[in-house]
């Protein structure tokens, strides 16, 4: 938020202080001030408790997946927005205070996504990758300390009192191993190091403790040792890593980042290990033995049962997001005014030959993704409702507005009432919109737009003292509004009021602009309650900006 919007919030101050802090004692917040990382050494403490110690699974591409993740996060937006930006807008957006919010939970998201994100980046991520196995593979934030601290001073440092008895490495819970470091580089080098100083107090001779020195770039690496995965295994890692990452972020509109990071390190550790065991004679997991003499056992099968399900679930997620993302893609190429597809029960006449693909694709792979998926994604039914309206099927598209909104809070079922009561304003059903409208309203008091439609409604059923408050409202909110000017001086007009129709009138011509859709859309509406003298002179005034609206004319008539 504070990059792209320039909100100075409390999570833009502790992330900087954090990086600071880390610049010069290390990797210590993860360790100490981390809720998932808490999470995970819980799991991991509790699985111990159960006679299940988590081995650490190691990859050498796997681990820049962080610092990626970090990048896209913090840096991408800057540098998206330095290449497209207009030349006069300024890099950064000017800071403004977000100290104080109203909205506290606004970020986090919902139980029935926040249970799931908990035991997956939690008990799961632990069991299958080793303690910490988030973090190691799926922590944006941790990219970035990971950076800091190699030029921290501060370091788990050892004495002359050591003598290698590996009681520091057996405690520590971030895989690192202690005794070898601190022997060949008299401190501990490792970034996955969090400070938690587990290995200082379990030390018999006092040997190991917390101080400053040399930073670990500074310190010249030995050889690496012998890593458990080749490079083509490695190189297989990665590209199953991200399809797996792809087919999982905001599938459905739920899965959030930090969550599909997660599922992804899981899904190429489950594939990976596998193939590992399908190719081996024998096999074992913890403490099961999968194969023995090249037979599969019990617990084999159920491994590969486990992986096989997991692994389906992420590919057809990967089904699913596919045609949510063709659908959102072919939604966003359709440019007709909201506005000007509103005018009327039957938009077709306005809708451009590009337009009539991407509806056809946007429904053919948003129906796909709807009818295929296990849950219900409220923003794509949204948007298939309103390409099934531009089609010319008003009648599902109300339906799934309807839908949409059950599934809705706040804007987003503001905007599908709004939508659905404008639609079956349209429809002349007048007391179902009538009744959608109050709902958007409920919801969302400051919807301008939901009370000139509301107007519209009450105007039909013969209430019309009632619309025209509701339009003095929406005019009190808002003086701009050229529609809702228009109507009060036809209903000022048809009441015998001309002072008053005319100074609505003369408020409504001030902000008109001059485009002929425009005037063509005021036209229409006017003319759909029953206001044609205003209507004729919009109409007039779009055919003398454009001749060719002679002939939308023509139609109409």
């Amino acid at each position: 938020y504070t990059l792209q919007n320039g909100f100075i919030n409390a999570g833009f101050i502790f992330f900087t202080l954090a990086i600071l802090a880390t610049l010069i004692f290390g990797r210590f917040v993860c360790g100490w001030g981390c809720h998932v990382l808490a999470l995970q050494d819980f799991c991991a403490w509790l699985m111990k408790k159960l006679g299940v110690t988590p081995k650490p699974f190691r990859s050498r591409l796997l681990v820049f997946v962080p610092l990626l993740a970090a990048l896209y996060m913090f840096v991408w937006p800057t540098a998206l927005r330095f290449f497209t930006k207009p030349p006069e807008a300024p890099l950064i957006p000017e800071f403004t205070n977000h100290l104080v919010t109203t909205e506290f939970w606004a970020t986090f998201p919902p139980l029935a996504v926040a249970v799931p994100f908990l035991f997956i980046c939690g008990f799961m991520t632990v069991y299958f990758l080793g303690s910490k196995g988030f973090c190691t593979y799926a922590c944006p934030y941790g990219g970035f300390f990971v950076l800091a601290d190699k030029v921290a001073p501060g370091k788990i440092r050892v004495t002359d009192a050591c003598n290698q008895c590996g009681h520091c490495t057996a405690v520590c819970t971030s895989n690192v191993v202690v005794h070898a470091e601190v022997k060949a580089y008299g401190m501990v080098v490792d970034p996955g190091c969090m400070k938690c100083l587990d290995c200082v107090s379990v030390c018999p001779n006092d040997a190991l403790y917390f101080g400053f020195g040399k930073p670990s770039v500074a310190v010249p690496r030995q050889a690496p040792q012998r890593h458990p995965l080749t490079w083509s295994e490695e190189v297989a890692a990665l590209a199953l890593f991200a399809a797996s990452y792809w087919a999982a972020w905001d599938v459905y509109q739920l899965v959030p980042m930090l969550m599909a990071l997660g599922i992804a390190s899981i899904t190429t550790f489950l594939a990976l290990t596998t193939a590992k065991m399908l190719r081996a004679t024998d096999f074992s997991f913890h403490r099961f033995d999968l194969k023995a003499s090249g037979r599969m056992r019990g617990a084999g099968w159920g491994f590969a049962g486990f992986a096989l399900l997991w692994i389906g679930l992420n590919a057809h997620s990967g089904f699913v997001r596919h045609h949510e993302s063709a659908g959102a893609r072919a939604f966003e190429g359709v440019h007709v005014p909201d506005e000007l597809a509103l005018a009327r029960a039957n938009p077709d006449a306005w809708l451009s030959p590009t337009d009539r693909r991407n509806i056809a694709s946007g429904k053919r792979h948003l129906h796909a993704a709807r009818d295929g998926g296990l849950f219900v994604n409220r923003e794509a039914l949204s948007k298939l409702a309103w390409l099934e309206y531009l089609s010319g099927r008003s009648e599902d598209a109300v339906a799934l507005l309807a839908t949409a909104a059950e599934h809705q809070r706040g804007q987003g079922r503001a905007l599908s009432l709004y939508y659905r009561g404008a639609i079956l304003n349209r429809l002349a059903r007048y007391p179902e919109a009538l009744a959608s409208l109050d709902q958007a309203l409920a919801e969302r008091s400051d919807l301008v737009l939901a009370r000139e439609e509301r107007g519209e409604s009450l105007w039909q059923l013969g209430r019309r003292q009632e619309a025209v408050s509701a339009w003095q409202d929406a005019v009190g909110r808002n003086p701009g509004l050229v529609l809702a000017n228009n109507l009060l001086a036809g209903a000022a007009a048809l009441s015998g009021r001309p002072e008053a129709a005319i100074a609505h009138e003369a408020s409504a011509d001030r902000n008109t602009p001059a485009n002929p859709f425009f005037h063509w859309v005021i036209g229409l509406r006017l003319q759909g309650v029953g206001m044609g003298g205003l209507a004729e002179k919009h109409f007039r005034r779009a055919i003398d900006l454009d001749p060719g609206f002679r002939s939308a004319r023509t139609d109409r008539q």
